[in-house]
């Protein structure tokens, strides 16, 4: 049942899996692959990055091996949910010389993600409500039935969604399966404590894991979120936790809290950013920034969007695609002949004043979850956190900005 508590141990999670590949869901989970730990389809729990660690830091992203086992023993990659959520690049329909447009068929795919982190399961959850809520949900977002919400997997956007002979959602239902993962081992960017999102799971996922491993074994406690949950992990061989197991997990993730490798001010950054923004220092940081959009293109929320049409030869077929975009991009503001942000400054200012002030306003908390991808896939080293302390500094009067 729902907040039962239970332990599985490692062969029990590649169980886990199994189960989840015979109740229909396509299993997105974190593999090893290109020197970095990367989300993709598993097609079982043998792929999964056992004995990898992960080192970084403004710049740079390093695997390591461990001296142990653990699974879920490092952190944020650099790829997040969002690429299953809201695909890089789509078709949104095409014609030919009839010059009808057709809509490009969308195919429901039940998927299940595994190794959510709490920073992850926040920009799901902020995802849902940016383009899933709202008068005018992004129809590609919801999905053919208009079924997907932020999770878990019996929370549907238009109340009770239909279910199969087996008690789980129907097939069109895209509201994602979430096995939710409590992080131990903070990374040396993470700032999620900072935010509000982590180490420890918020609600909103079906199961959620906590890794233990030590001289009694690699077990995992599992906490039951929903309904759908419960009858999955009925499936898997499981025994009750007992109240010392519960609580040297739940100290272990409380403990992750004080191991953050980044913290942001404890400032109102909302009212810092508005009222910094005549501060010199957006030009300092424009002197180191690229506009390459790295950060946003890792960002877990970032949710731009540009279409393009394309063409074949003979003119007979045409297709209009929407892919990815960033404000970093010159052509992002052009309007009427010219482009409203021109300047590295202005730029890196409008992402960072949405970001961290402006999308309360729009979506009613902050756009940032402290996952750290921005500043460990920033090829010149800037952090957000850093940036965001020297704004404060600025505001109190303490020192001049050198750059």
């Amino acid at each position: 049942m729902s907040g039962d508590t239970e332990m599985v141990d490692r062969a029990g999670l590649d169980r886990l899996v199994d189960v989840l590949r015979d109740s229909g869901y396509r299993v997105i989970g974190p593999q090893l692959r290109d020197s970095a730990i990367v989300l993709d389809e598993l097609d079982s729990g043998t792929q999964l990055p056992g004995g990898w660690g992960v080192e970084t830091a403004p710049g740079r992203y390093r695997v390591y091996r461990r001296a142990d086992a653990a699974v879920f023993a490092h952190s944020a990659g650099p790829g997040s949910w969002k690429q299953f959520l809201l695909p890089p690049r789509r078709k949104v329909w095409e014609t030919g010389p009839d010059l009808n447009p057709r809509p490009a068929e969308q195919v429901p795919v039940r998927m299940a993600f595994l190794g959510v982190r709490g920073c992850d399961l926040a920009a799901i959850s902020v995802l849902g409500r940016v383009l899933g809520g709202g008068a005018h949900p992004d129809p590609a977002y919801v999905g053919p039935s208009g079924t997907r919400a932020a999770g878990p997997a019996d929370t549907a956007v238009q109340g009770a969604e239909p279910r199969d002979d087996r008690g789980l959602p129907a097939a069109d239902d895209q509201t994602p399966f979430i096995v939710a993962v409590n992080c131990t081992e903070p990374g040396g960017v993470c700032f999620c404590a900072s935010m509000g999102t982590g180490p420890g799971v918020a609600p909103g996922y079906d199961l959620a894991l906590t890794e233990r491993l030590d001289a009694d074994g690699h077990r995992f406690l599992v906490d039951i979120g929903s309904e759908v949950g419960a009858r999955i992990l009925a499936q898997v061989t499981t025994r009750p936790a007992d109240t010392t197991e519960v609580s040297d997990a739940r100290a272990a993730v409380s403990a992750a809290a004080g191991r953050m490798g980044r913290t942001m001010p404890e400032t109102d950054i909302r009212t810092l950013v508005r009222d910094s923004r005549e501060s010199p220092h957006w030009q300092d940081v424009a002197s180191r920034c690229l506009a390459c959009a790295n950060c946003t293109m890792v960002c877990p929320t970032c949710f731009c969007t540009s279409t393009e049409d394309v063409t074949d030869l003979t003119g007979e077929h045409a297709e209009r695609w929407e892919r990815w975009a960033s404000c970093f991009e010159l052509d992002f503001s052009y309007q009427h002949g010219g482009s409203v942000r021109q300047s590295g400054a202005g730029r890196y200012r409008q992402w960072l004043s949405h970001k961290l002030g402006t999308w309360y306003d729009q979506f009613g908390s902050s756009g940032c979850v402290g996952c750290g991808r921005c500043i460990a896939w920033c090829p010149a080293g800037i952090d957000l956190t850093a940036e965001v302390a020297r704004l404060a500094e600025l505001a109190a009067g303490v020192g001049d900005d050198h750059g």
